[in-house]
C-alpha cells in the first residue's frame, strides 16, 4: 500500500512479454538500410539511424559483412542454446573424473616401480650380507 492505495507493482515478473527481446534484421533490411545511409549526405545520415533506431555499430558491423562479400554474414546469428544447469555440472564432474581416473592410473605405476626398487635393493642387501668379506 503507497499512501493508502494498493500497488500492483505494474507487469508481473512472470510476464514473457515484459522482457526485452533482441532484435533480429534481414540481410534484406540490412542492405536497404546500408544502400540508403551509404547515398545520404553527412548531415542526414544521424536521422536514418535514429528513425530506424539503429546504432553507427549496426552500419559498421553490417558494412564489413557486406564488403566481405558474404550475404550470409548479413544474416542474423544464431545463438546456442543456453545449456541446463545440470547438464553443465555433469559435464565439469565428467572432466574431473578424467583427471582422477589419469592421475590414479600414474600413482599405481609409480607405486609399482617404487615396490619393484624396493624389493631390488632387499635383494642388493642380502647379497651384500651373505658374501664373505675380503681378508686382505
Amino acid at each position: 500500500m503507497l499512501n493508502g492505495r494498493a500497488h500492483d507493482g505494474g507487469v508481473a515478473d512472470s510476464d514473457p512479454a515484459a522482457r526485452p527481446r533482441r532484435r533480429v534484421f534481414s540481410a534484406e533490411y540490412k542492405l536497404s538500410v546500408l544502400a540508403e545511409y551509404d547515398a545520404a549526405p553527412d548531415g542526414t545520415k544521424g536521422s536514418i539511424l535514429r528513425r530506424e533506431g539503429l546504432y553507427s555499430s549496426h552500419v559498421t558491423e553490417w558494412r564489413k559483412a557486406r564488403d566481405a562479400g558474404s550475404l550470409r554474414a548479413l544474416e542474423s546469428q544464431s545463438r546456442p542454446a543456453k545449456r541446463h544447469p545440470a547438464e553443465v555440472e555433469l559435464e565439469k564432474l565428467r572432466r574431473r573424473h578424467e583427471r582422477t581416473e589419469t592421475e590414479l592410473t600414474k600413482t599405481r605405476a609409480a607405486l609399482e616401480l617404487m615396490g619393484k626398487a624396493s624389493a631390488l635393493l632387499e635383494l642388493l642387501v642380502e647379497s651384500a650380507e651373505t658374501e664373505k668379506p675380503s681378508t686382505r
